[in-house]
């Protein structure tokens, strides 16, 4: 890396603020180490209290650093960071045709957390909704068609943190001939949701990922335990059938900090 300061005839604060990001990306300033305290930043700079915390501000919104609310301003940790590989999409519908224990042996808390979901509090909520037109347009089904909508959350249990989140759509006349498929006492469901279609005789065929990212309100901030600066992504996943029929639809929340995309593209021989 090679620290570039920003390119402007910069006030006071910025330049403050590129100066510790500068020696943070060399290394100069590690990950726990204490920052300048505001006076020591005053006297450095000669400016005033104002600008030394509107530095710090700065450095806050990048992520940079953390601390504040009584604790010592320091340079930010990183987290260990979960890889949401594309190739999962495939395990996920190997596992269809295993044995009930191979399923239950093996799920999101295993794979994504390293952790045993009776180590977790899983929260699965079900209901039927009728969808707003933009998801009855992406689910392909008339606005009257009855959705259940699935909502799963999994918590630390001794801090309460939010560790996962997501919401699943499927039309109801899909799986209509297994109603333990609207029960939320059912979960965790061994195999996951490629297991729970099978049962009403549809494959998943196709499965499609779209990333976007948005800045987390408050209330998520607080949910998540995020720092100042931190971005979630948001992974709306697409399931196909063998008729290119779209057959769920899952939006899934993940910070930035701690999460990795790899995406697996298979390309055919000339």
């Amino acid at each position: 890396m090679n620290p570039q300061p920003t390119g402007v005839v910069a006030p006071v604060k910025i330049r403050i603020a590129d100066d510790l990001r500068m020696k943070i990306e060399r290394g100069d300033l590690v990950p726990g180490e204490l920052l300048p305290t505001l006076q020591e930043l005053q006297h450095a700079y000669d400016c005033s209290s104002t600008s030394a915390r509107a530095a710090i501000n700065l450095l806050k919104e990048q992520g940079l650093i953390t601390g504040g609310r009584g604790k010592a301003m320091m340079v930010r940790t990183p987290r260990s960071k979960v890889c949401r590989s594309s190739e999962r999409h495939q395990h996920e519908k190997d596992l269809v045709l295993e044995s009930e224990a191979v399923r239950a042996s093996t799920g999101v808390a295993e794979t994504d957390m390293g952790s045993k979901i009776e180590d977790l509090a899983f929260n699965p909520e079900y209901r039927t909704i009728t969808p707003p037109p933009a998801l009855a347009a992406a689910l392909g089904i008339r606005p009257e068609t009855p959705v259940l909508q699935r909502v799963y959350e999994m918590r630390d249990r001794q801090d309460n943190r939010r560790l996962s989140w997501s919401i699943s759509y499927i039309p109801i006349p899909l799986i209509e001939s297994n109603p333990r498929l609207r029960d939320s006492a059912n979960e965790p469901w061994p195999g996951g949701t490629q297991h729970q279609l099978s049962t009403v005789g549809i494959e998943v065929m196709r499965i499609v990922d779209q990333v976007s990212a948005v800045m987390p309100t408050t209330a998520d901030a607080h949910e998540w335990r995020l720092d100042n600066g931190v971005p979630m992504l948001r992974v709306r996943r697409i399931s196909y059938d063998a008729s290119d029929r779209v057959v769920e639809i899952s939006d899934a929340d993940f910070p930035a900090d701690r999460t990795e995309l790899s995406f697996t593209t298979v390309l055919k021989k000339w």
